[in-house]
C-alpha cells in the first residue's frame, strides 16, 4: 500500500504562523504534525511508499523536514507547482498529480497532512483489507453546524457508503467523514474519470462523494478523536493536549 500525504495548502486562516511555514510541519510538543500521523502509520508494517504532496512556496521546508526521517519506507517530496492560495490546485488534483508522479497503481491511502488522532490508523487498514474496498471513516456529529463544514454520509445497516455530500447546507446531525482515505487499487481509474466530468477539485471529499456513486465504499466507525488544526486556538488547544506525550502513544 502507497501513502499520499496531501500538504499543499497556504493555511491562510493560522496567519502569520504559516505564511512562510507549512501547517503540517508545525511543531507539536517536539514533533511536527507530519511526524505523529507517519510514525504511527509506518509502525503498522503495511505502508511501503510514501508521497507528500508540497505546493512550490513549502517545498523547501518539506525537503529538509524528509531528510531527517527515519521511517520503514522510501518518502518522496513532491512539488505540484502552484505558489499562491489563489492558484492552488486542489486536493483531487493533488491525488492524480501524486499518482502519476509515483506510477502508483497499488491501494492508496490518503491523509490530510494536518490533522492528529488518539488513535492508530493500523485498525483502519485492518478494516480496509478485511472489506477489499474502498473505505474511509466515519464520526457522529450532533452539531448541525459542525456537519455543514464537513462531509456528510448516507449509509446502508452494512456500513456500505450510499452517497456523501461534501459541505451541505442546512444539514441535520448525521454521519461525517474525516480526511483519510483508502483507495482500492482496482477504483483508481475513477479519479482520473472524476476530474474528467468536472469532479469539484478542491477538496478530496468531492471526490469520495463520486466515487461512492460508481463502486463499493465502506466506513468504519471511528474509535477515538480527531484534532482538526485549522486556527491559532485548535493549534494551540492540541499542543496543550499532548504536552508530555511521546510519540507513538494516544493522548
Amino acid at each position: 500500500m502507497k501513502c499520499i500525504v496531501l500538504a499543499a495548502g497556504y493555511a491562510t486562516r493560522l496567519y502569520p504562523l504559516t505564511e512562510n511555514f507549512p501547517k503540517p510541519l508545525l511543531d507539536v510538543n517536539g514533533k511536527a504534525i507530519l511526524d505523529w500521523l507517519l510514525t504511527d502509520i509506518d509502525s503498522s508494517g503495511m505502508i511501503d511508499e510514501y508521497a507528500v504532496v508540497s505546493n512550490h512556496r513549502y517545498i523547501d521546508h518539506f525537503k529538509t523536514w524528509a531528510e531527517r526521517l527515519r521511517l520503514n519506507a522510501p518518502v518522496s517530496v513532491l512539488d505540484d507547482g502552484s505558489v499562491t492560495n489563489e492558484t492552488r490546485l486542489g486536493a483531487v488534483k493533488d491525488i492524480e498529480f501524486a499518482i502519476d508522479a509515483t506510477g502508483a497503481c497499488d491501494d492508496i491511502m490518503i491523509i490530510a497532512g494536518d490533522n492528529l488522532l488518539d488513535f492508530s490508523l493500523s485498525g483502519f487498514m485492518q478494516y480496509f483489507f478485511k472489506k477489499e474496498a474502498t473505505s474511509i471513516m466515519r464520526y457522529f456529529e450532533p452539531d448541525a453546524a459542525r456537519c455543514s463544514k464537513t462531509g456528510v454520509l448516507t449509509l446502508t445497516e452494512g456500513e456500505r457508503v450510499t452517497a456523501m455530500k461534501e459541505k451541505p447546507q442546512n444539514p441535520e446531525p448525521d454521519w461525517c467523514t474525516p480526511p483519510f482515505y483508502i483507495y482500492h487499487r482496482d477504483d483508481l481509474p475513477l479519479i482520473k474519470k472524476a476530474i474528467k466530468e468536472n469532479c469539484n477539485t478542491d477538496a478530496p471529499g468531492n471526490l469520495l462523494s463520486y466515487i461512492c456513486r460508481h463502486t463499493k465504499v465502506y466506513a468504519m466507525e471511528m474509535p477515538g478523536k480527531r484534532y482538526d488544526i485549522g486556527s491559532l486556538d485548535s493549534y494551540n488547544r492540541v499542543r496543550e493536549k499532548y504536552r508530555g506525550i511521546e510519540i507513538g502513544h494516544g493522548i
